[in-house]
């Protein structure tokens, strides 16, 4: 399934894309999509029979905001440096366990909303990612196939960093990753049951019309699976948490000078196989 929220900020209402990408009211049927739904068997089963009955109502999507399509995110997780690629283009040694990091679920964002460059920034940079949202309670996991087995699904992520709060202005990298806006989420929260491998995916980047990013999840040095049982060591992962996955190569940290990081009028779009695509203006903060 394709779930996702609409509306304006704070009042999205949970939809679902069926199979003929017609848009479908579902707050007859459940109240949000959000971590209580995805650990809900019983009621993802009335999402998808509803659907199937096509007892849905349709939704005019003629200037209908999308929101993030997961509400009341508990906790976002970061792996950096996780594409061999990226690893190559920064110049940095492929780490040899995965490097973490958090991000605010205030940082999240619709899609399409507009991203704003912070007061004081020069180098502010993009990044396209799989997220991954978790469907069931994770802790000390034992294997890779037990963590694909706790996700509920995926979705297009861009993880906004400003290089220079993250790297040279000393202490975590958290800084240069949390400003406001700095995490669009979405269109879709697609069901693990329709990526079948998401180590076979591919993602696409532009900016301003340029293709800056053009890679695939095959690339990760850390798989999804590993990714969230190696989590699961160090912290209890719950329903509605979100793991973004890293970045392939093509980000303007790794261009030759000079760099080409976002100003205030740029756009930039992104798109991941099979899980929608985002469009963002970005704008002075």
């Amino acid at each position: 399934m394709k779930l996702l929220r609409v509306g304006t900020a704070g009042a999205e209402r949970p939809a679902l894309l069926d199979a003929d990408g017609t848009l479908r009211d579902l707050s007859g049927v459940v109240p949000d999509i959000d971590g209580a739904l995805l650990a809900d068997d019983a009621a993802l089963d009335r999402v998808r029979a509803a659907a199937d009955a096509g007892e849905l109502p349709v939704l005019d999507a003629t200037g209908l905001r999308i929101g993030p399509p997961l509400g009341r995110i508990g906790k976002i997780v970061c792996i950096g440096l996780n594409y061999h690629d990226h690893a190559r283009e920064t110049g940095a040694e492929p780490p040899a366990e995965p490097v973490l990091f958090m991000k605010a679920p205030d940082t999240v964002v619709g899609p399409n909303d507009t991203v704003l460059v912070p007061r004081a920034s020069r180098k502010t940079d993009w990044e396209v990612e799989l997220a991954v949202v978790i469907g069931r309670t994770a802790r000390y996991l034992g294997s890779a196939e037990e963590g694909l087995a706790h996700v509920a699904g995926y979705a297009v992520a861009h993880d906004v960093s400003e290089r220079e709060f993250q790297i040279e202005r000393g202490g975590t990298w958290d800084k240069g990753k949390n400003c406001e806006t700095f995490n669009p989420l979405g269109p879709w929260l697609v069901t693990a049951d329709e990526v079948p491998d998401p180590q076979r995916l591919s993602l696409r980047l532009w900016v301003n019309g340029e293709l800056k990013q053009d890679g695939t999840t095959a690339e990760q040095i850390f798989p999804v699976g590993e990714v969230v049982r190696y989590l699961s060591q160090f912290m209890t992962l719950y329903p509605g948490d979100v793991i973004n996955t890293g970045t392939p190569a093509g980000v303007a940290l790794g261009a030759p000078e000079p760099k080409p990081f976002l100003r205030a009028g740029d756009v930039v779009e992104l798109e991941i196989e099979g899980l929608g695509r985002q469009r963002q203006e970005f704008k002075s903060a």
